[in-house]
């Protein structure tokens, strides 16, 4: 091959068969010089498919392909975690209200009103440690419990499926969505072609796709997120008798979104929102606070599901299986040292107590591995657990391993193994083996053949991604088709386009015709699915929109304004909003606040360039005659107004103002509040967006 000319094209797959099921890949030959192989030259046979005792059964530790792949992956930046590396982290603690004792035999989920400390991490998925908050993304949502049995890491997503159903497939899918290789660009962003072509050549991302698209991935707080353990797991009661269990976490202030042009300038106009915002309500003790509820189905009423619960690019209808809540937690603490505790905090899905056990997910099967290597390449050493947001609290740590790397502990005796017999001379002979009360795995069923095979079970890549479109309100689905535009008039590779394209005739006709139409291209065929997909009931609780009532609780108002403002009504205004929750801040036009009609100054606490109104839920404008001339001129006051107008926010404004709301061109409508005497009129107003209100700023697909 002469030099720097690229190989062959590989050959290209007429339908999305499941991989490593017959598929032309593996049908086709492939020249040495095409060949995969190890970093050690063995040729690869099966690049999709982890090795698997039966095509249902759990991952086989003699993987070597699988190992070598996630562990060179895991090992490719330093210090920085690869994905997830943008966190934000805070200490709370968890209580039970609801026993789950007879399903499960660990204490954390049956001893009713015990409080268990916690450390919580969000984060971002696909930026840097240095990108912002504010980007389309999933947003990480890992728990670590200090249980008096142990560590229990949970550790999930505010989504609650992935993209990939084998772990094999994760470190393609981080190389596809992060920075492309040859040019280290977009940072914390999908649209691009490596990302879309990777997606579009797997259809078991559909589901993913859908969710990403959607305002999941714009959330106004980390305090107004839902939380996931994406994976299934089991409980374990005391006969080992084991339960399917599905984890959510129910944010009380409910679920918020931004709109995608309000995040993007919230991204230049303060790159830390969600840190800043989590940081200052545990400051101001407003404690964020979420239910802990759970799905649980024996192994009949998962046989009984039209679909396999080891997917996990599936969900579970809450109207099939509803939500059982059976806790609470409570973040009431911000972290002492950022470092210290944020970066260095270790989560692993191996930390379970007794009574929770993991399941034959092959996602999860190769998770067990790589978060613990992970965490050796991060953090340098075997003795990372010795770190203090690492250490187990509630119970003492001990074992016969000793040294290594940064070891902090002195271990007192000469017992270093076991069995030994040094009891009988006297000595300390060390900790044993606890058969009754220590962690019990499943006892699993598998298959009796080692094999590279994806279940047929998993085969159907669209019923779950028809599912959620159609489960969601007019309105989103609108800011579905427009994500899609957004997104794929990046990319580059027409090719590219045109199939996710078919991919999506398979979700949705409408969708597909929505999204040609929006970047104005030919709709191409459906592509042809590898299992017909099937129409399943709408599932309102997968909508963001009405999921939870309205509130102001949580949320910000702004009060702009000037020298003259009527002090009476900047003071209806605040009461108002504090009363439903709200945090109220006085913006400016300089720093050092204003003199009020009454003569008595007024604190400022953000001026007005510096405060956009991107910043806050609401906005209120409560200027002089002359204020209002001023603001005029000022090209800030015009965007405060007309951001707030365009992101579907109320708007209050007393009537000294009106040739300001007359130059920012905002039309009257409900949310348009003349708050002269009735303060509260506004705050009603600012509970929601006015959804109504969008058809008449913009253009959606």
């Amino acid at each position: 091959m002469a030099k720097n000319k690229p190989p062959a094209a590989a050959p290209q797959r007429t339908d999305d068969a499941p991989l490593g099921q017959g598929g032309e890949r593996h049908q086709t030959a492939v020249s040495p010089a095409e060949r995969t192989t190890t970093n050690h030259g063995v040729t690869i046979s099966d690049n999709q498919n982890s090795l698997k005792a039966g095509d249902r059964g759990p991952t086989l530790l003699e993987d070597f392909v699988l190992r070598e792949k996630i562990q060179h992956f895991d090992h490719e930046r330093i210090p920085e975690r690869i994905v997830h590396a943008r966190g934000s982290g805070a200490h709370g603690y968890f209580e039970l209200t609801d026993s789950l004792e007879g399903i499960t035999r660990a204490k954390i989920l049956t001893e009713v009103g015990e409080r268990t400390e916690v450390f919580v991490r969000f984060s971002t998925v696909a930026g840097g440690a240095g990108s912002v908050d504010t980007p389309r993304d999933v947003r990480g949502f890992a728990v670590k419990f200090y249980t008096r049995d142990g560590n229990w890491d949970l550790v999930g997503n505010n989504i609650p499926v992935f993209f990939i159903q084998d772990a094999i497939k994760f470190p393609d899918l981080i190389h596809a969505v992060k920075m492309e290789a040859d040019r280290g660009y977009p940072q914390a962003a999908s649209a691009h072609d490596t990302f879309w072509d990777f997606v579009s050549l797997l259809p078991e991302t559909t589901h993913m796709i859908m969710w990403a698209m959607s305002d999941r991935t714009l959330p106004r707080s980390l305090r107004m997120m839902e939380g996931f353990g994406v994976n299934t797991f089991r409980l374990l009661n005391e006969d080992d008798e084991a339960t399917f269990v599905k984890f959510h976490w129910r944010p009380m202030l409910g679920l918020q979104s931004t709109c995608w042009d309000e995040a993007v300038k919230i991204a230049g106009a303060d790159p830390d929102f969600h840190r800043r915002d989590l940081h200052e309500a545990i400051e101001a003790g407003d404690y964020p606070e979420w239910a802990l509820g759970v799905q649980l189905l024996s192994q009949a009423e998962a046989d009984a599901l039209p679909f396999d619960i080891l997917d996990a690019t599936k969900l579970i209808p809450e109207e099939l299986h509803p939500v059982r809540l059976i806790g609470r937690m409570v973040l009431d603490r911000n972290p002492d040292n950022f470092f210290a505790e944020t970066e260095q905090v270790a989560f692993l899905p191996t930390n379970m107590p007794p009574g929770i056990d993991v399941s034959e997910d092959p996602l999860l099967q190769g998770r067990l591995f790589s978060y613990q290597d992970t965490q050796l390449s991060r953090l340098g050493t075997v003795n990372f657990h010795q770190i203090p947001v690492n250490r187990a609290k509630g119970c003492p740590m001990q074992n016969f391993q000793r040294d290594g790397h940064m070891q902090t502990q002195v271990f007192a005796g000469r017992a270093n193994y076991e069995p030994n017999s040094l009891a009988d001379a006297g000595e300390e002979p060390g900790p044993r083996e606890d058969p009754t009360h220590g962690f019990r795995s499943f006892r699993a069923v598998t298959g009796d053949q080692k094999v590279r095979l994806r279940a047929e079970s998993f085969a159907d890549h669209y019923s779950h991604a028809r599912l959620f479109y159609s489960s969601q309100s007019g309105i989103e689905q609108a800011h579905i088709a427009s994500g899609l535009v957004f997104e794929l008039s990046k990319v580059k590779l027409d090719h590219v386009v045109r199939r996710v394209l078919s991919n999506l005739r398979n979700v949705d006709e409408d969708l597909a015709a929505r999204v040609a139409d929006g970047l104005n291209v030919p709709l191409p065929a459906a592509s042809a699915p590898a299992a017909e997909p099937i129409d399943m009931a709408p599932s309102p609780a997968l909508r963001l929109i009405g999921k939870y009532e309205d509130s102001l609780a949580g949320r910000a108002i702004a009060i702009l304004v000037t020298d003259g403002a009527d002090a009476r009504i900047v003071d209806a205004v605040r009461a108002a909003a504090e009363s439903e929750g709200a945090a109220v801040k006085i913006i400016a036009p300089r720093i050092g606040g204003v003199m009020t009609d009454s003569g008595e100054p007024l604190a400022a606490g953000g001026q007005l360039g510096g405060s956009p109104s991107v910043l806050f839920d609401a906005v209120s404008l409560v200027v002089s005659a002359e204020g209002c001339a001023a603001l005029l001129k000022e090209s800030a006051a015009i965007d405060f107004l007309r951001d707030a107008y365009g992101h579907l926010k109320a708007i209050g404004f007393t009537a000294e103002a009106a040739p300001l709301l007359e130059a920012a061109r905002i039309l009257a409508d409900d949310g348009v509040i003349d708050i002269g005497d009735d303060a509260e009129a506004l705050i009603a107003a600012s509970a929601t967006r006015r959804w109504d209100r969008e058809a008449r700023v913009r253009t959606l697909a």
